[in-house]
């Protein structure tokens, strides 16, 4: 017999794990240009609704199933439909589709912890130069902060589920919210401040159009891990006298609060930076955002604090960044390393080396796929041009993927584990949850509306990334 399986010693630890699962990148810049690009306040309108109406199912969904079985993805769908069920290539998606996440998301962690180290230094002019991302996205310095990055995720997750990943949410967590709370309340006395906060929290209901309707519920669903496997590798480390739905409510709220507030920092940033700034000319990318528009507008700011206080808060916001990266991180790497240990037999010792050793030199190549190797900055074409290594990687498993991730564990929990099951388990830690309008919401949505839209958006998604078409535009 094996070890028996850890849990996470409190509600509150499990929460804030989680919601450092989905906290994120996606949420501290990219939820804020999505919202800039598609109408503010409309956008924040169809991201609200969606997070209640479509991702918190699907949430209480993955939870639920890993509760169930104690298991990884694979685990928890063979033991739930057979060994030898088919179920299991699902399972097995959601193991490789967070390994190959953890393969980029690395190399945009090693970025973020340069622009902190180099702001720290008090580099933030060179930061903000025309060369400065240029340069150091093809610097040699690159290994060395993967080695640090890298440093950092295995202490945390070679403590284990309570030492280790619980620990460190309850650490990092709190000090996210914290230094996000400040640097909004900064930014805020900004002059012009009021317009971006304007723009961003007044609905226009004439810009909610199916591309905006399509943007906020694709955010939506990546902003809460949705499809990774990690809500059902962590929900297998909870206990029976968990409530799932509160849990779930719980997770979503603090994500969700997260993206809100940080939409009150960017915003009125960037116009405060530039009142006469075109919305629709912001790049569509979050890597633009934080690696190249916001230095300057730190930069900017040394008019009226100084260079001293600038370059503070710059360091302030990288942290803040480097935090929410790393607890996202630690999360999507969970994931294959609990497969290796439940079902290869790995202790958490081997499984991190083995998942370091390959995930680590994928990461490698990726960081030089930006210019340093010209085939893999130049690896294929398909869609809008030539595709590095590194955009293959972001393309295929995290925007494609995911939602047929999401779609499948929809089908699963309705169609093969089926519905009545699933309210069992939900019933476990609360025994009124059957008699709630969410339970008849809950069991009524998984099993139609919510997997033909999740189907929606991965047609929409392979179409528009691999043939240039958008469906919805």
């Amino acid at each position: 017999m094996g070890a028996p399986r850890e849990h996470f010693s409190s509600k509150l630890g499990f929460i804030l794990a989680a919601a450092g699962s989905a906290v994120g990148i996606g949420n501290i810049v990219g939820f804020p240009v999505n919202a800039a690009k598609n109408g503010g306040g409309a956008f924040l309108l169809m991201y609200a609704i969606f997070v209640f109406a479509i991702c918190l199912p699907v949430m209480m969904a993955e939870m639920s199933v890993g509760r169930k079985t104690a298991k990884n993805p694979v685990g928890a769908y063979g033991a739930l439909a057979g060994q030898n069920s088919k179920w299991r290539l699902a399972g097995l998606l959601s193991i490789i589709t967070p390994f190959m996440i953890a393969v980029f998301y690395t190399v945009l962690t090693i970025w973020i912890f340069i622009y902190l180290v180099m702001t720290v230094a008090g580099q933030l002019d060179y930061l903000a130069s025309a060369d400065g991302f240029s340069e150091i996205i093809n610097s040699p310095w690159l290994f060395a902060s993967m080695v640090a990055v890298g440093g950092v995720v295995a202490f945390i997750l070679k403590a284990g589920v309570k030492q280790g990943i619980e620990r460190a949410a309850k650490i990092m967590m709190p000090a996210l919210f914290v230094m996000l709370i400040l640097l909004v309340i900064f930014v805020l006395t900004l002059d012009n401040a009021m317009a971006g906060l304007q723009f961003y929290l007044v609905p226009d209901l004439d810009k909610i159009t199916p591309s905006v309707i399509s943007g906020a519920l694709s955010q939506a669903f990546f902003s809460l891990s949705l499809g990774m496997g990690i809500l059902i590798t962590y929900g297998s480390y909870i206990s029976n006298k968990t409530d799932i739905e509160e849990s779930a409510k719980l997770v979503a709220i603090t994500d969700t609060s997260v993206a809100f507030i940080a939409g009150l920092m960017i915003l009125p940033a960037i116009f405060s930076f530039n009142p006469e700034v075109n919305t629709e000319e912001l790049s569509d990318s979050s890597v633009s955002m934080i690696f190249v528009f916001l230095p300057k507008i730190f930069l900017a700011l040394q008019a009226s604090v100084g260079y001293f206080l600038a370059s503070a808060i710059a360091s302030v916001f990288f942290l803040l960044v480097f935090f929410a990266a790393i607890t996202s991180l630690v999360s999507i790497i969970e994931v294959p390393v609990s497969y290796l240990i439940d079902e290869k037999g790995h202790d958490r010792k081997k499984a991190l080396a083995t998942i370091f050793i390959w995930g680590g030199l994928l990461a490698v190549l990726s960081t030089l796929s930006f210019g340093m190797v010209d085939w893999l900055t130049s690896l294929t074409s398909y869609g809008s041009g030539t595709k590095s290594l590194f955009d293959v990687i972001y393309d295929m498993f995290y925007d494609t993927i995911l939602p047929l991730n999401g779609l499948l564990i929809c089908l699963f929990v309705s169609f093969r584990w089926k519905k009545h099951n699933l309210n069992a388990e939900l019933s476990e830690g609360n025994p009124s949850y059957g008699k709630s309008f969410l339970a008849k919401y809950v069991d009524f949505s998984l099993g139609t509306f919510i997997p033909f839209i999740l189907a929606a958006i991965f047609i929409n998604t392979v179409a528009k990334i691999y043939f240039g078409y958008d469906v919805f535009s």
